[in-house]
C-alpha cells in the first residue's frame, strides 16, 4: 500500500508571468500532476469515463502556502503524502520543492487538496461513492513521521 509519491518537473515559459515568476494557480497544477502521477504509479485511473457511469475525484478543499518563488526553467519536486483515507474521501498533503544543483532543496510552497470520489448520475449531478476495494487496497494513510517531515529526503 502507497502513502507518497514524489513527482518531478521542469518549470514551464507558459507557468510564469512578465517577471519569469510562476504564478500562485501553477501550485494547484503542481499538486494535481503529483495526484495523477501517484494514481498512475498504482495502475489506476483518476477518471473512469467508460464503461458508464463517468467516475472522479472532484476537489472539496484546496489550499497552498507560499514560501518561496519558483522560476522559469527551475527543476521542482512535488511531493505528495496521504494524510487521510475517509469512506469517501482522501486528504492529500503535498509540499513544493525547488531543487538547487548546489545547496539543498528549498521548499516553495506547502498545499493540501481533499477529493471526493464521484460518480455523475443521470441528472448531471455529482453522487459521492465509498472508495472501491482496489482504491482502499493500494493507497493507506502515511503515518505521522511522514506528514510531519521538514525536508524533502
Amino acid at each position: 500500500m502507497a502513502y507518497e509519491f514524489i513527482s518531478t518537473r521542469k518549470v514551464e515559459f507558459s507557468e510564469t508571468d512578465m517577471a519569469g515568476l510562476v504564478h500562485f494557480s501553477n501550485y494547484f497544477r503542481y499538486m494535481e500532476t503529483a495526484e495523477r502521477d501517484f494514481f498512475e504509479s498504482l495502475n489506476l485511473p483518476l477518471i473512469t469515463t467508460s464503461p458508464d457511469p463517468l467516475q472522479g475525484w472532484p476537489r472539496v478543499r484546496a489550499e497552498c502556502k507560499f514560501m518561496a518563488p519558483l522560476r522559469f526553467g527551475d527543476t521542482i519536486k512535488i511531493h505528495l503524502v496521504v494524510k487521510a483515507v475517509k469512506l469517501r474521501s482522501i486528504d492529500y498533503q503535498f509540499r513544493i520543492y525547488r531543487m538547487q544543483a548546489d545547496g539543498p532543496a528549498i521548499q516553495a510552497g506547502k498545499g493540501h487538496l481533499t477529493t471526493i470520489f464521484t460518480q455523475l448520475a443521470a441528472d448531471g449531478s455529482l453522487v459521492s461513492q465509498e472508495l472501491s476495494a482496489s482504491i482502499r487496497a493500494a493507497i493507506t494513510e502515511a503515518p505521522a513521521s511522514v506528514l510531519a517531515q521538514k525536508s524533502l529526503s
